[in-house]
Parts: C-alpha cells; structure tokens; sequence
C-alpha cells in the first residue's frame, strides 16, 4: 500500500507510521491546522500588550488619575485585562499585567502599579 503525505501529497518513504514526506511538510500541515486558534491569542496578545503599554506610558510620566476619555483616545481597552484584584472595600482594581487602574468616580481613573510584578523585571 502506497503511503501519501498529508500535505502535498507526495509518496512517503521510510517508516510505516509516517504521515509527513518531511519536516517542512510536517510544520506546514500543523500550522494551517493551528491557524486560526493561533491568530486569536496573537490578537487578545496584542491588546493586552497595547493596554500594558498605554498605562505604563501614562504612570511613568506621572499621572496618577486620568479621564477614561483618554484612555479612549490613546486607544485602550477596557474589555481585556489579565486579572482583578478586590479590596476588602469592594473595590475592584484592573490590570494589566503590573500596570492597573481603579475607577474613582465621575470617569476619572486612577493608576496603580503592582509592586508583586516589579521584582521579576
């Protein structure tokens, strides 16, 4: 019984549990297969690194509160952060990684940094 690769097709040769005529076909095959779920870590990723990005900007030139609107504008996201950390007050504060806000009201923010997250830099 003839073998074909599951790529392009191909006749295999060699061992009988073979299902690729090479690596390139191999890593070609499973990529395509792994294409779509790859593409949206790639994209909530990208987010993620863009909010990280814009608080970071913002708290290191030493703005401590900010209207949400510049948030907006600066293009952040409020929809993807990468966890929630509440107070015994029932604060909610989001991060971003090490950089957070809390929302104080009238929308306004204000900017936190984590310090767990700074030792590991």
């Amino acid at each position: 019984m003839e073998r074909i690769c599951l790529d392009c097709g191909a006749t295999i040769r060699g061992r009988t549990d073979k299902k690729f005529c090479s690596d390139q076909c191999r890593n070609s095959y499973n990529n395509r297969i792994n294409r779509e779920s790859n593409n949206f870590i790639r994209n909530v990723h990208g987010l993620l690194r863009k909010n990280r990005r814009i608080l970071a900007d913002l708290y290191e030139e030493g703005k401590l509160t900010v209207h949400k609107d510049a948030l907006f504008a600066l293009g952040y996201n409020f929809s993807f952060f990468t966890h929630v950390i509440e107070s015994s007050g029932g604060q909610k504060d989001h991060y971003c990684f090490e950089y957070g806000y809390r929302e104080t009201g009238n929308d306004f923010i204000e900017l936190k940094q984590n310090s767990r997250y700074i030792d590991y830099q």
